[in-house]
C-alpha cells in the first residue's frame, strides 16, 4: 500500500463515506439465507443451507408456499409443509421468513372461518385485523392463576346438574365414534348466547362434510355471531392439523388477556396426535409406545395448560377447554385417552350401549367424573341434586339386578322406579339447552317424587309442563337461582307447590285411564 499512495487515499475515501452513511441514516445491513431443497415427500421437505432458522420459523417456497421449521438438524432443517408439495422438487430455493409461526386475532374473527395460518376459509374478504400472535405462547404461571368459581352452563342436565364445568377449567370429552361428543360441545357453544363468552371451534382432522354440518348448525341457532371456527380438515395438510389447536388457542387467549370469558372446543386430539405421529416418523423421529414420539405428552399438556382462570390483577378473563378424544371398542385406558384424562380437569365419558338404548346424551355417569365444577356450581343445584349422582348409580345397580327374576322387597321396587324417571328426566334432544332454573325445576320434581305417579314414557311431557309452569309463576325465583342465591326452604316449597298443580292434571288422566 505504501508503494501506491493513490490508492490508499481512494480506499480511505470510500471508508469515510460508508461511516457517514451508516451514521446518518442509520442503516442495517442484513443478510438473507437461502436454502435448498434436497428431499420432497408428501407432508415433510428437508432444506440445506439455512444455518439460522429458528424452531417453529416460517419457511417459504416457490408460489408463495409455506412450511414450518420443525427439526433443527446439523446440516440440515426438517420442514413441515403447510401447504400442497405439488410443484416442490429437489434443487429448488428456500427462504427463510424471519418470523414464527402467527395467527391474527382481534374481534375481526368472530363469525369467520379460517385455517390455521387464519387465512379465510368462507369465501369472504381478508381478516381486517393488525394484531397477530404466535401460536406457540408459554401457558399462564400457577402465580397468574385464580381458582375456578363461576360457573360455565351447557344447558345439558345430566352435565351441569352431576359433573359441572367452571369457567376455566378443562374437561376430557371422550367416547366412540358416533356416541354424540360433537353433539355436546355444540349444544354447549349454542348455551352461551347472551352470556358475553367468546366461543371457539377448532376441528382437527373431520371431514369436510361433517364440519359443514356443524358451521350450518351454528348459523342456524345463531351461535356464529360469537363464534370463531378454526380448521383443518382431514385433506389439509398434516402441518396444518397439528398447528390448529395452537393456533385456535392463542386466539382465544388474545381475549382472555382482556378480562373476556372463553370456549375452546377441540375436535378432536385423537387426529391431531396422529397428524403430530405422522410428522414425526417422516421426520425420522424415534418412534414409542404406538409409534407415538416419546413427546406425545407434552405437546397435549403444554397446549390445554394455557386454558386456565386468570388473577383479578390480570383481569380475570378465562378459557375453558373442552377437548374431545375418540376411544376405540370403549377402551378408555388406550394411550392418547389415558394422557388426556391425566392432564385435564375430569372427563365425561360416552357411552356406545347408552345410546344404542336411546339414552341421549349417552353420559355414563359411572365413568364420568369433573374435578374442579363442583365449586362453581350454582348453590341451587347442589341444594337439588346433591346426592343424585349416589342415587342414580345405586339404581343402575338394583336395575341390572332386578333382571335376573329376582324378588325384589317394596322398597327396591320404589327405588327402581324413581331411578327409571331419573333417567327419562335427564334425556335431552340436541339443540334444546335449559337454562340453570328449568333444569333446577324439572329436577326437584323427580328427586322429590313429584312424577313417581306419571309413567316413563310421560315424563318428557310433564317435564315441558313443569317448566313452562315454573317460568311463568316463579320468575324471581329464576332470576335469583341466575344470580347465584342458595335455593331456600321457602322456595323449595313455592316451586314444589307450583310442580305438583302443573302435573296434577296428568296424574288425574293416569288414574283416570287406569
Amino acid at each position: 500500500m505504501s508503494d501506491r499512495p493513490e490508492l490508499t487515499a481512494v480506499v480511505g475515501d470510500v471508508l469515510s463515506t460508508l461511516d457517514r452513511v451508516l451514521e446518518n441514516h442509520d442503516v442495517a445491513l442484513r443478510v438473507d439465507e437461502i436454502g435448498t431443497l434436497v428431499s420432497v415427500g408428501s407432508s415433510t421437505v428437508h432444506v440445506q443451507g439455512l444455518p439460522g432458522a429458528q424452531s417453529q420459523e416460517l419457511i417459504e417456497f416457490a408460489g408463495g408456499r409455506l412450511g414450518m421449521a420443525f427439526n433443527l438438524d446439523p446440516g440440515e432443517v426438517g420442514v413441515v409443509l403447510l401447504d400442497s408439495n405439488e410443484g416442490l422438487h429437489a434443487g429448488m430455493e428456500a427462504y427463510r421468513t424471519g418470523r414464527v409461526a402467527d395467527i391474527p386475532v382481534g374481534e375481526a374473527l368472530l363469525g369467520r372461518v379460517i385455517d390455521a395460518l387464519g387465512r379465510p376459509l368462507d369465501g369472504r374478504e381478508l381478516l381486517g385485523t393488525a394484531d397477530r400472535l404466535p401460536i406457540e405462547r408459554d401457558a399462564p404461571a400457577i402465580m397468574d392463576r385464580a381458582p375456578v368459581t363461576v360457573p360455565l352452563q351447557t344447558g345439558i342436565k345430566v352435565i351441569d346438574a352431576l359433573f359441572p364445568i367452571g369457567r376455566g377449567q378443562r374437561e376430557l370429552i371422550v367416547g366412540d365414534r358416533q356416541t354424540g361428543k360433537t353433539a355436546i360441545a355444540l349444544d354447549t357453544i349454542i348455551n352461551q348466547r347472551d352470556k358475553d363468552v367468546i366461543c371457539i371451534y377448532c376441528a382437527i382432522g373431520q371431514r369436510n362434510a361433517s364440519v359443514a354440518k356443524v358451521i350450518s348448525d351454528l348459523q342456524e341457532h345463531g351461535a356464529m355471531d360469537y363464534t370463531i371456527v378454526v380448521l383443518a380438515t382431514g385433506q389439509d395438510a398434516p402441518g396444518l392439523q397439528y398447528n390448529a389447536p395452537y393456533a385456535a388457542t392463542s386466539i382465544g387467549e388474545y381475549f382472555m388477556e382482556q378480562g373476556r370469558d372463553v370456549l375452546i372446543i377441540y375436535d378432536d386430539l385423537t387426529h391431531h396426535a396422529r397428524a403430530y405421529r405422522e410428522l414425526s416418523l417422516l421426520l425420522r423421529r424415534p418412534p414409542g409406545r404406538e409409534a407415538f414420539p416419546g413427546d406425545i405428552f407434552y405437546i397435549h399438556s403444554r397446549l390445554l395448560e394455557r386454558a386456565t382462570h386468570l388473577h383479578p390483577d390480570l383481569g380475570g378473563g378465562s378459557m375453558t377447554a373442552l377437548p374431545i378424544v375418540e376411544t376405540e371398542a370403549q377402551n378408555i385406558s388406550a394411550y392418547i385417552p389415558t394422557n388426556l384424562i391425566s392432564i385435564t380437569d375430569g372427563q365425561i365419558y360416552l357411552s356406545p350401549t347408552l345410546f344404542q338404548r336411546g339414552v341421549l346424551p349417552a353420559v355414563d355417569i359411572g365413568r364420568s367424573v369433573s374435578r374442579v365444577g363442583g365449586k362453581a356450581q350454582l348453590p341451587a343445584f347442589r341444594a337439588v341434586a346433591g346426592d343424585l349422582r349416589l342415587s342414580y348409580t345405586q339404581f343402575e345397580e338394583l336395575e341390572a339386578f332386578s333382571r335376573f327374576g329376582t324378588q325384589l322387597d317394596k322398597e327396591t321396587r320404589q327405588t327402581i322406579e324413581r331411578g327409571r324417571r331419573v333417567r327419562e328426566t335427564l334425556k335431552q334432544t340436541q339443540y334444546a339447552p335449559l337454562s340453570a332454573a328449568d333444569q333446577i325445576a324439572v329436577l326437584l320434581a323427580v328427586t322429590e317424587g313429584a312424577l313417581d305417579d306419571l309413567p316413563p314414557d310421560r315424563i318428557a311431557e310433564a317435564e315441558r309442563t313443569i317448566r313452562a309452569a315454573a317460568a311463568r309463576k316463579q320468575p324471581d325465583l329464576y332470576e335469583r337461582i341466575h344470580k347465584r342465591k342458595p335455593l331456600s326452604e321457602a322456595d323449595r316449597e313455592a316451586l314444589l307447590g307450583t310442580i305438583e298443580e302443573a302435573i296434577a292434571p296428568l296424574a288425574e288422566d293416569e288414574h283416570g285411564d287406569a
